[in-house]
Parts: structure tokens; sequence; C-alpha cells
């Protein structure tokens, strides 16, 4: 159980150090900056990367909304959620706070600014509202559940697996960063609510709503279509 945490802590700090450390660190770098292309792939990577890495250990969810959905699913045990969720978070957090670290370090450090947050209505790239933010949390986390089920399943092919999965959540990133900053991971959203100008903090509880909503959707969904459940 301990070794199961501990991966589950280590994978999603990569996640949000990686991803939102791409976001914040190099993707407005003037002139050679990765933008949200590279932002994209960057969320990706450290999917796929930590999926090899530790998922033999924990399973890799990373992801308190995934956890919601394997449970949903009948793949993971129910006594484990709140422990998953509570590592997952934990990881998150400390992510943050190393970002944090560096960033200040900068010699004209005046604030972190959004810090890579999730948000909707002003705090949205591109100023999409609530309802926009809502619908495509859900239905992108809907999408990501089906992706790692289907991936994942005995009819599937496990050894590819982390790849799909990485490169499905590249593709999610891609979609919407534009609308939210892309969350579809509670998780993530909460580590760098905490350090984030503007409401990332009040708007916070959609980017745990939505995703939670979506991956369970996208269990059920999962189970109407598929042979092996």
């Amino acid at each position: 159980m301990t070794k199961k945490l501990m991966a589950e802590f280590i994978g999603t700090f990569w996640l949000v150090f990686g991803g939102c450390g791409a976001a914040v660190l190099a993707a407005g770098f003037p002139d050679v900056g990765i933008g949200w292309l590279g932002v994209a792939f960057a969320f990706g990577l450290t999917v796929l990367t930590m999926a090899y890495a530790v998922g033999g250990i924990s399973g890799g969810h990373f992801n308190p909304a995934v956890s919601l959905g394997l449970m949903v699913a009948g793949r993971f045990e129910k006594g484990l959620l709140l422990p998953y969720w509570a590592a997952q978070v934990a990881g998150s957090i400390v992510a943050a706070i190393v970002l944090y670290v560096v960033v200040s370090g900068q010699a004209d450090f005046a604030g972190v600014g959004g810090f890579a947050s999730n948000g909707y209505g002003a705090a949205s790239p591109g100023g999409y509202s609530l309802t926009s933010a809502l619908v495509i949390e859900i239905v992108l986390t809907a999408a990501f559940l089906i992706i790692i089920l289907g991936a994942t399943a005995p009819n599937g092919h496990p050894v590819a697996a982390p790849l799909a999965i990485g490169l499905g959540l590249t593709l999610i990133h891609l979609i919407s960063i534009p609308v939210t900053n892309t969350s579809v991971n509670p998780a993530r959203s909460t580590g760098v609510a905490l350090f984030a100008d503007g409401p990332a903090l009040a708007q916070l509880w959609l980017f745990w709503a939505a995703p939670l909503i979506g991956g369970t959707l996208g269990a059920l969904i999962w189970g109407l279509i598929s042979k092996d459940e």
C-alpha cells in the first residue's frame, strides 16, 4: 500500500511539475518558447514516462478522476480511492511548491500570475464561459477514461497502453488549452491554484466536479460498449 501511494505521489508530482512547469517556464519565453503545442506534449510526456516508470506499482492513475472512473468500471478497489486521492493531491501540491521556488528565483520576479491554473470567464485563455468549461472538461475526461480503459483492457494492447494514454492526454490539451487551460485532473488543478493570482481557488470547484463527472461517465460508457467488462 505504501509503495502504491508513493508511486501515485511521484507520478502526480511529475505530471504537475513537468506539465505546468513547461507552461510557466518555457511556453512564453521570447523567440524560442514552446507555446501551447509544446505544453500539450509536455503533459502527455509526463503521463507516458511515469506510466512506464511506476505504472506497474500503482496502476499509474495520477488523477482522482481516473481513480474514480476505474473504480466505477470495476478495475480499482473502492477502499483505495481516498488514499489514492490524498497521494495525488499531495504530489500536486509539492510540485507546485517546488515550481514556485524555481519561478520566484527569476531576477525580475513580480508574482506568479496565473501559474498554469485552470479557469473560466476572465480566467479562461480564450475567455470561454462557465458552461463551455463545464462541458469540455466533462466530455474530455470521459474520453480520457475510455482511452485508458480500452488501452488497458485484456483484449487491448497493454505494452503500448502508456503511449496511447500519453498521446490521448496530448490531444486533450490541444483541444482545450484555449478553453480552460486544460484540467481533466482535479489534483493537477489544486496544486497550482494554491499559488496562482486571480480566481483560480474560487473556480477550483468546477475542476473537481467536471472531471469526476466525466470520469464516471466515461467508465459507464465503456461498460456499455466493451466486451471484457
